[in-house]
């Protein structure tokens, strides 16, 4: 018997409880959460999860997520998926950018590897106060598959090049864990 798959979306004002309420649904349902991101952005609480399970368990899932959004005070979006085919033979990269903030960074490092044809897998970003000037700082954590066609050592040389130019502060390391 092969699963199926379901991506919940959802966001609302934050508060406790959220998680194990959505925990619950998907327990009840008879899905499994096999994957799931979640994160208090401002004052709202957003997560983007992924559950499996048999086609009645998903459909069960799916026909509760409106009730259940409603209950949270969720806005709550539900879409059908299917499990991530095979990667080709690929190695995770780990990169951390720091710097002054300014608008653009985001896009611009994006671009970066979009250019080349390499796909950003995991993205996070944050802002704060440097400890001691207080000036806003803006730090990035990504994850980048890199393939085993490409030279790593060429790639990385002219990313640290790209990123010393515009005075940013980063690392570049084979993923670990």
């Amino acid at each position: 018997m092969s699963n199926e798959y379901l991506v919940l979306s959802a966001l609302g004002s934050d508060r406790p409880g959220i998680v194990r309420q959505l925990a619950k649904a998907a327990a009840a349902s008879g899905c499994n959460i096999e994957d799931s991101r979640m994160t208090v952005l401002g004052g709202e609480f957003a997560v983007l999860m992924l559950v499996a399970g048999s086609e009645a368990a998903v459909a069960a899932m799916e026909s509760a997520a409106p009730e259940v959004g409603r209950e949270l005070g969720l806005m709550l979006l539900c879409k059908r998926t299917r499990p991530r085919q095979p990667q080709p033979a690929a190695r995770p990269y780990r990169i951390e950018v720091s710097a002054l903030d300014q608008p653009g960074l985001v896009h611009e490092l994006a671009d970066f590897f979009s250019s080349r044809h390499l796909n950003i897998e995991a993205l996070d970003t944050t802002t704060y106060a440097a400890p001691h000037t207080g000036s806003q700082m803006f730090g990035l954590s990504m994850t980048v598959n890199i393939p085993a066609s490409v030279q790593v050592a060429a790639l990385r040389e002219e990313f640290l090049d790209h990123c010393d130019a515009r005075n940013l502060d980063v690392s570049f390391e084979v993923a670990r864990g």
